[in-house]
């Protein structure tokens, strides 16, 4: 009865089909209309690409441009000999938005070199110091103005420091041993009549510019450890595949020992953990102040006062004996289940031996995957490099043209400008005033959310071809003859030709729920500066809700892309199927799901710091190989790191394959539990070992 209330919750097992062998050949397509709107997706996609490139100029994030949008030092330009840009007031491009916007929001102009002294505008008005300042005004500055009327116009700027030109950029140089001045948390400067002033948010500036220096200093430092020691991370690299490689082998023969020995390790270490509390219980008795309870204590800050009372040590012990207990007793009833996944692990090793070429698989993947990322960033660059500069009709008088855009230009020379004649056609921003420049935020979220739904489109694609190719291992009954020639190449032309449209569907749900997560983020960032604590928690509620919704649609997917490779049906068909199966036998997929979580963190573990600690002693010269030595470095963490970091890669890339291949079998093991029964004409799939496990056998088998 309790069965039969099981399966009506969860759907009905799967019935016997005489007809069924394997992965289905003959299906149909699926989820159509989600291939059509992926295909308009994609022409939509591509014509916001030819859009922006042709509106957008990348030479904006490499080449600096003035207020006016043109390029410093370029050949066949007004400043082809003015090659470095200075900024008026760098404090105002200490800004996350300059980031995205690729533009400094102060006036910017080319000059032919950056300021090598310091001085003011009010200092240098009316010596022959005025001379040198002038070039860093605006182009056809004229001096028939007050001090006050050039800084309302932003004519000239307040003040020029020492400047270093970084990647063509002026930025002041606040160690220079003139000019600049540091007490405190101020900085002040003498000017030429004694007065002094306070330029804190100057040197602010100036810290961040200096950083940026460093940075490059860095940059430069590393990219020469790059050049040479490229040879040995390549090395490093090609140690770990072949490790990699190696453990999925050792899988096929020690998967049970070393699953054995991890549990009896953490039963182990359990056990020591009671006894050491037992004896901190013990030591402490008859210590003064030992017996004090914990509510009496209360909170204290210092966490280690809580060490020298009796009563913490006994919450720990009893935590530990409870824990204990629990593995104990889980280990009693779910060993038979421990066994069917140690089998399962050891079913998945041999599946990847005669699918030797799924391995090479996530080369594909990662094909894929960096013209996604590559195809998003360059379409990114063009839509922020876009805006253009708008000018604005400033006055100080009532004038009816006033904030109208404008052309710096013609302005002088158009009827408007006698209408106000004190009027000023003034840079005003770095943007657009088209509906095109207006479009651009919805462009660049469009953008992200095409490159979440294709790049989780190929990472579909991956699952289900290896997905087709394992099943039909599994469904050999004659392992590997009845396996068809070229399983993984069969398996990739039925998800294109047949399941585009399902995979598209699985991915557009999920990048869907990712898009959504990137806004939170972002609101996230503006509201940090609020006081409104509700606002905060629910925006921790909502981030929360939505990275548990991405984890179980990843998990969805996963198991229904495994289905429609399997069957052919379409995506919600596939995934209500997967998930009724799973819920069937939750037991085993929870004992499943950790025993080769363990697996593969142990492997990863293994993998990476056994080539971490070689790349360690090798760079930091303590061991040689052959005669050859590591190459002198200005940091030898610079290749260790990368070495560690391409290591966890590649196990990664190598163990998504094992992982795909294990869930595969699982989902197949347990349809052929419910679909046969071992009788001559519904004979079971699975491996002699597995039979063995749940004391199945094939009668066919029996009587031979």
């Amino acid at each position: 009865m309790e069965d039969d209330r099981k399966d009506a919750v969860y759907g009905t097992p799967q019935k016997y089909d005489p007809t069924f062998k394997g992965p289905i050949y003959n299906r149909g397509c699926t989820d159509v209309i989600c291939c059509v709107l992926l295909f308009l997706a994609i022409v939509g996609y591509v014509a916001v690409g030819i859009i922006a490139w042709t509106h957008g100029d990348p030479r904006k994030v490499i080449y600096p441009t003035d207020s006016r949008g043109e390029f410093c030092g370029q050949k066949g330009t007004k400043n082809a000999d003015k090659p470095f840009l200075f900024y008026f007031n760098i404090v105002k491009c200490a800004n996350p938005l300059v980031l995205l916007e690729f533009h400094c929001p102060t006036p910017q102009i080319c000059v032919k070199q950056c300021p090598d002294r310091y001085l003011t505008l009010l200092s240098a008005r009316n010596t022959r110091d005025f001379d040198y300042y002038k070039q860093f005004c605006v182009p056809g500055f004229q001096n028939n103005k007050g001090v006050t009327e050039i800084l309302r116009d932003g004519e000239c700027p307040a003040v020029i420091t020492p400047s270093k030109p970084l990647a063509q950029r002026c930025f002041p140089a606040i160690h220079a041993s003139k000019g600049v001045l540091m007490v405190g948390n101020e900085t002040t400067y003498e000017d030429g009549h004694g007065a002094r002033k306070n330029i804190t948010d100057l040197v602010e500036g100036a810290k961040k510019a200096n950083k940026i220096l460093e940075a490059r200093q860095l940059a430069m430092q590393i990219f020469e450890d790059y050049t040479v020691s490229w040879y040995w991370i390549i090395i490093g690299l090609v140690i770990a595949m072949l490790l990699s490689l190696l453990f999925i082998v050792l899988l096929r023969f020690l998967a049970g020992i070393m699953v054995w020995v991890m549990i009896v390790m953490v039963i182990l270490v359990l056990g020591y953990g009671i006894f050491h509390c037992y004896m901190e219980y013990s030591r402490l008795r008859g210590e003064a102040g030992s017996d004090v309870s914990l509510v009496d204590l209360g909170f204290q800050t210092d966490l280690r006062v809580y060490l020298h009372l009796r009563q913490t040590w006994m919450a720990f012990m009893i935590i530990l004996s409870i824990l204990e207990v629990v593995i104990i007793l889980l280990l009693i009833f779910l060993r038979k289940r421990i066994l069917i996944a140690i089998a399962l692990i050891k079913e998945a090793s041999r599946a990847v031996g005669h699918v030797m070429c799924s391995l090479l698989y996530p080369l594909v993947t990662f094909f894929l995957l960096c013209l996604c990322i590559a195809y998003w960033a360059s379409t990114s660059v063009f839509l922020s490099t876009s805006n253009t500069a708008v000018y604005k009709v400033v006055d100080d008088t009532a004038c009816p043209l006033l904030r109208k855009t404008c052309n710096p230009e013609t302005f002088p020379l158009r009827n408007e400008s006698l209408q106000c004649p004190t009027a000023r056609c003034q840079f005003a921003f770095y943007g657009g005033e088209s509906t095109y420049h207006r479009a651009l935020l919805g462009l660049q979220i469009f953008n992200a959310f095409m490159f979440f739904w294709l790049a989780n489109f190929v990472l579909a694609l991956g699952q289900v071809t290896l997905a087709g190719a394992f099943a039909s291992y599994y469904w050999a009954m004659r392992k590997p003859d009845d396996m068809p020639a070229f399983p993984l190449f069969s398996a990739f032309g039925r998800a294109l030709r047949y399941h585009t449209g399902s995979l598209a569907f699985g991915s557009l749900i999920l990048a869907i729920v990712q898009i959504i997560r990137v806004m939170l983020e972002y609101l996230d960032q503006r509201l940090k500066a609020a006081q409104n604590k509700f606002a905060k928690f629910l925006m921790v509620c909502l981030k929360c809700c939505f990275w548990c919704l991405e984890k179980f649609i990843k998990f969805l997917n996963r198991n229904a892309y495994i289905m429609i490779a399997i069957y052919g049906t379409n995506f919600c068909t596939s995934a209500r199927n997967a998930f009724f199966l799973l819920m069937r036998n939750i037991i085993r997929v929870a004992v499943l799901d950790k025993v080769t979580d363990f697996l593969f963190l142990l492997g990863k573990l293994l993998i990476v710091g056994s080539v971490g600690i070689l790349a360690f002693f090798f760079f930091t010269h303590r061991i040689r190989i052959v005669q050859d030595t590591a190459p002198p470095l200005n940091y030898y963490w610079v290749p260790i790191l990368t070495v560690i970091i391409g290591s966890y890669l590649i196990a990664h890339g190598f163990f998504s394959v094992y992982g795909m291949c294990v869930d595969t079998l699982f989902l197949c093991f347990l349809e052929d539990l419910e679909r046969n029964d071992g009788s001559a004409e519904r004979p079971y799939f699975m491996s002699s070992t597995l039979k063995k496990l749940l004391n199945k056998t094939n009668k066919k088998v029996a009587e031979s």
